[in-house]
């Protein structure tokens, strides 16, 4: 993974949110309760979204590989981040560090693509609902939904491109609470202008290139919507895409104020702030905004319980 003759930082120690050392008690319970919501929710969307048939549509086949990666990069952040809260050792090694981080980058990625194909899918259920199911075809779902992957493994080779230029002389100390580029960055002891470039870059184009995508599709969808006489109507086309734009916004207002600045302008206490939100509460608020706000997901929640009482019922 790295040339580990370039650097003399065996491990890394995670600062995180040593100074809230009087409130890390109450975080470590208030992020555990935000991982095991996390954790029950994007797992009991899939499962839900497996269970029920009436499911088996190209909207809740994207929305169980959004939960699939929520529960999968929260997954690489939360366990360690618990874990320093609650002990005074904040050891990360070298390998284990720089997993993360690739790992991460390779999710965080896969998602940005993601919900531009789940926009996608709610402009042409809206703006060509008679086409929508030959346009929307299984084969064509599964094509967005590796593309994605791709995607992301692209993002994730190009950081790993990057990342590998760095080296690590003196100080091991990361002010973050995870492995994330900008904080690695800086504590390197070698020009690192090409890294921030490339990093920078790419990037940019995944994060812009996937907005321009969802922007396009809902100001389609909005001129639609605009068109349709009925009250109902218009109440209905909203209600379809209304959880979507919430998770939308939240997730790269945070993800875009994060990367898409210069270095200079790094602040530990705002880019941890904004960094809980995208790696922490916006994984366990996906399944919550698209359950609570889609009377089809809590139908199917009902139907799942009911055949599973029937079935013991008879046994």
């Amino acid at each position: 993974m790295h040339r580990r003759n370039k650097t003399d930082v065996p491990y890394f120690i995670l600062l995180g949110f040593a100074d809230a050392e009087d409130i890390q008690l109450v975080l470590f319970v208030l992020f555990l309760l935000i991982y095991l919501v996390t954790v029950l929710g994007n797992a009991g969307m899939i499962m839900v979204i497996r269970l029920d048939a009436q499911l088996h549509t190209p909207m809740y086949f994207f929305l169980s590989h959004l939960s699939f990666i929520d529960l999968s990069y929260s997954s690489v952040i939360s366990p360690k981040t618990l874990h320093n809260l609650l002990t005074s050792n904040k050891k990360i090694s070298y390998v284990t560090c720089f997993t993360q981080l690739y790992i991460f980058v390779f999710f965080v990625a896969s998602e940005c693509i993601l919900l531009s194909s789940m926009a996608y899918d709610r402009y042409v259920a809206i703006c060509n609902p008679l086409h929508y199911p030959v346009v929307m075809s299984t084969r064509r779902c599964w094509i967005l939904v590796l593309g994605t992957y791709f995607i992301g493994f692209i993002d994730f080779f190009i950081t790993v491109l990057g990342m590998r230029k760095l080296t690590f002389c003196d100080s091991n100390v990361v002010h973050h609470f995870f492995c994330d580029t900008s904080p690695l960055i800086a504590l390197s002891c070698t020009d690192t202008q090409d890294t921030e470039l490339i990093i920078f870059v790419f990037a940019g184009c995944t994060l812009v290139g996937s907005l321009i995508t969802i922007s396009v599709s809902y100001m389609s969808i909005l001129s639609a919507i605009l068109k349709i006489k009925s009250t109902s109507g218009k109440r209905k086309a909203f209600s379809t895409c209304g959880s979507h734009v919430v998770a939308v916004t939240i997730f790269y207002s945070t993800m875009i104020f994060s990367y898409l600045r210069p270095s200079t302008s790094y602040s530990l206490g705002k880019d941890q702030v904004a960094s809980v939100f995208y790696t922490i509460v916006t994984p366990m608020l996906n399944p919550l905004i698209y359950s609570l706000r889609n009377k089809e997901v809590k139908n199917a929640v009902l139907r799942v319980l009911q055949r599973r009482e029937g079935s013991r019922h008879w046994k």
